[in-house]
């Protein structure tokens, strides 16, 4: 049995900056302790992984508590309060923000303040809660609408003008569906079109990555999708290898690994999200040799 690993999947450089400033920054504490506000990446392997190494993660009521110490800002970035709290508190910030994310958040914000003169709205194509969209979120003062499913645009008055972003990691096809929603919405109001400002802000390093795995998809028998369960970009991607190959199997760790699954097959693709990390992978294809020697 032929075994692959995708060679376009694993970390983008958002979340591989981000945890080697975590590794470079445990190396060179004295404690070896760092506190991470979130889970520096949406991979229960990758934090376990990291938490043996001193990196301690909170959440946004903790971090509240914390003083006189250092804390990192994960590569989904942070809304103002996060950065105002750590002034009150004499926090040290580690920022990874990604760079792609820092450039939406400040768009979002232009497009905000450029809002309030026209009455307009901003809309963010993300899942409710996501640290990304948390983020972005915060640049608007918390007044951004969060659409995700069709129903979600009631929220919208389609009077008024709108102007739609997207969290980086989601689907392109999702978004320029939600896209298509929107105007024919604002058409049926007899609202004017012009005043539809629609901003693909996904990252193309996630976007280019979708036509990639259709491909390899196509190339295997039967295809491992490794990612963590909470991760919004997992989700994405392997919808589109399922849509292209119904052998198509989503999990954790190599663990979760049926038999069954393999059968017939002469050729198994591994590949995952942009939060997978390449040694997980790698495992994951060790366990698949080892199962097909047995065989």
């Amino acid at each position: 049995m032929q075994v692959t690993i995708d060679k376009n999947s694993g970390y983008c450089f958002g979340v591989e900056f981000a945890i080697q400033m975590a590794e470079d920054e445990l190396s060179h504490s004295d404690d070896h302790t760092l506190y991470c506000l979130g889970d520096i990446v949406h991979n229960r392997m990758e934090v376990e992984r990291l938490h043996k190494q001193g990196l301690r993660v909170i959440d946004r009521e903790q971090l509240g508590t914390l003083h006189d110490c250092k804390v990192l800002i994960r590569a989904h970035g942070e809304p103002p309060e996060t950065y105002q709290l750590a002034l009150q508190n004499n926090l040290e910030l580690i920022d990874a923000s990604c760079p792609v994310v820092l450039k939406l958040q400040n768009r979002v914000k232009h497009a905000f303040d450029t809002s309030q003169r026209d009455n307009g709205q901003i809309v963010i194509y993300g899942q409710p809660g996501h640290a990304e969209v948390i983020g972005l979120t915060g640049q608007t003062r918390n007044q951004a609408i969060i659409v995700m499913h069709e129903a979600d645009l009631d929220q919208i008055d389609f009077s008024r003008p709108v102007t739609l972003f997207s969290q980086t990691t989601k689907s392109t096809a999702g978004f320029y569906k939600m896209k298509a929603l929107i105007e024919a919405r604002i058409a049926a109001a007899g609202g004017a079109l012009e005043s539809f400002d629609a901003n693909d802000s996904i990252c193309r390093q996630v976007s280019n990555r979708e036509p990639q795995l259709a491909r390899f998809a196509q190339e295997h028998d039967v295809i491992l999708f490794v990612s963590g369960r909470k991760s919004s970009n997992g989700k994405a991607l392997f919808t589109v290898v399922n849509g292209v190959n119904p052998r198509s199997y989503f999990i954790e760790n190599e663990n979760e690994l049926q038999d069954e699954w393999l059968a017939g097959a002469n050729s198994v693709g591994i590949c995952g999200a942009t939060s997978t990390p390449l040694w997980l992978m790698r495992q994951v294809a060790e366990r698949v040799e080892g199962m097909s020697v047995v065989a």
